[in-house]
């Protein structure tokens, strides 16, 4: 199992996200839960058309980490 790096977005209409190892993938949603859901099947929707494309699955490598910044 891997795991990849998601970046959400708050938007004015709901959600967005993307995977920053996977170019080309992003998805926008209503709620929170409904654009984790959407990066969820797009992630492997997207893994199993690199594959069948025989085309290579990037490895994970971005990391994501939230600092508290005292402003």
């Amino acid at each position: 199992m891997k795991e990849y790096a998601v970046v959400f977005e708050k938007t004015p209409t709901g959600w967005s996200a993307y995977a920053p190892d996977l170019p080309g993938l992003g998805v926008a949603g209503t709620t929170y839960d409904e654009t984790e859901e959407l990066i969820r099947e797009g992630i492997t929707f997207h893994i199993e058309g690199l594959r069948s494309d025989g085309d290579i699955i990037p490895e994970p490598a971005a990391r994501v980490l939230t600092l508290p910044i005292s402003v």
